[in-house]
């Protein structure tokens, strides 16, 4: 089993934006000299509690910065823009990273952000990424002239006036045929587990923003996809995100956890308000808890979904979580806020060195182009 991390991220409204954005650049520093494998980074454009605006500027100034890890959007929101914007942008970072770049997609599912572009509601946005990325695709496979008709997006680009100066075409990716494409799973009977297997795209199930008896089921669908398309399933390619604070002992570790003042309280706050904007606040409820109960308290909730404790208890619990959702290649670390630098610092140093050699090392971690 390998590490990444996902960097939603979420901060306090009232710190200030330019600190969390060195502060988020310095956890990934940390990450890849910690050796893990890849950080993805989310992508939303109204709202201060998820300050990353622009994924690809954000990393790149982390290319001379680190000296391995991949580096990933997590994810393209794409019905919030046009696909040969990103299909250009994409390329462009992927020359700049030298291949360790790996595109996530996705539907997005930030409330404002859906108001803003007017992709909320009943508009099948799911339709709209497998339409985009296929554009997308089309844009760096093909020569000019592009002509792509779709149903949200037309590409039209057919003046071959100065094509000896490139006038009309669009640049390659450095990776070929195109970087890994990866997508966010996360609730139950979507059709995207089965897409994802079917098309070779790496899938990251979030077990740190729903419970992992939901997960499970991602695998399931996910491997049905590869051998409907003649693929055999490589567990080595699954991703699960988890959040984890590894202690120095269980107490200290609780203690930090459930700080009312803390960063999780915010964090989780912040999720279960939107989980009940959505009517689905069910998929936090811990096992056992029935939908018609009264709603867990946050700390049950927080105590249900985050590998906290010791190193060894820290083992035991993500041990546990492979044995509900079945096994899988990369643990997804969630980057929370550092409130307390140090402590998170050690927490993220005692993951990487003192918890994760106790898990045989998996096959490299890569997804195949589709």
């Amino acid at each position: 089993m390998q590490l990444g991390m996902f960097m939603q991220p979420v901060h306090d409204v009232r710190r200030d934006y330019t600190k969390v954005l060195e502060e988020d650049r310095e956890t990934i520093i940390l990450a890849d000299r910690l050796g893990f494998l890849e950080c993805w980074i989310g992508e939303h454009l109204s709202a201060l509690t998820e300050p990353i605006t622009a994924p690809l500027v954000f990393l790149a100034t982390l290319i001379e910065r680190t000296r391995s890890i991949k580096l990933g959007t997590g994810v393209f929101c794409l019905p919030l823009q046009h696909p040969a914007m990103v299909a250009s942008h994409a390329a462009m970072f992927d020359h700049l990273a030298r291949g360790r770049f790996q595109m996530g997609i996705g539907t997005g599912s930030l409330s404002s952000d859906l108001e803003l572009f007017k992709v909320g509601g009943n508009i099948d946005r799911g339709a709209m990424v497998r339409e985009s990325i296929d554009a997308i695709l089309s844009l760096w496979a093909n020569d000019p002239p592009h002509v792509y008709e779709g149903e949200y997006w037309d590409i039209r680009v057919e003046d071959r006036s100065r094509a000896e100066f490139g006038v009309g075409a669009f640049p390659k990716p450095f990776q070929r045929p195109h970087p890994p494409i990866a997508v966010s799973l996360l609730a139950p009977g979507s059709r995207t587990p089965q897409l994802a297997g079917e098309r070779g795209w790496i899938p990251i199930s979030g077990a740190n923003l729903v419970q992992p008896r939901y997960v499970g089921e991602h695998w399931e669908r996910y491997a049905a996809g590869c051998e409907a398309a003649g693929r055999r399933p490589d567990p080595a390619v699954w991703r699960v995100g988890r959040s984890v604070i590894v202690g120095s002992s269980d107490a200290e570790a609780e203690d930090y956890l459930l700080d009312p003042d803390g960063p999780m309280a915010y964090w989780f706050a912040y999720t279960i308000a939107g989980f009940r904007n959505r009517g689905a606040l069910h998929l936090l409820y811990p096992d056992g808890h029935s939908g018609d109960d009264e709603p867990p308290d946050w700390t049950d909730i927080a105590r249900s979904m985050v590998a906290w404790g010791s190193p060894d208890t820290v083992a035991e619990k993500i041990a546990a979580l492979r044995d509900t959702v079945g096994d899988f290649g990369v643990l997804t670390v969630t980057a929370h806020e550092w409130d307390d630098p140090e402590f998170c610092r050690r927490s993220l140093t005692r993951l990487a060195r003192e918890v994760m050699p106790r898990f045989a090392p998996a096959r490299a971690a890569t997804g195949t182009h589709g």
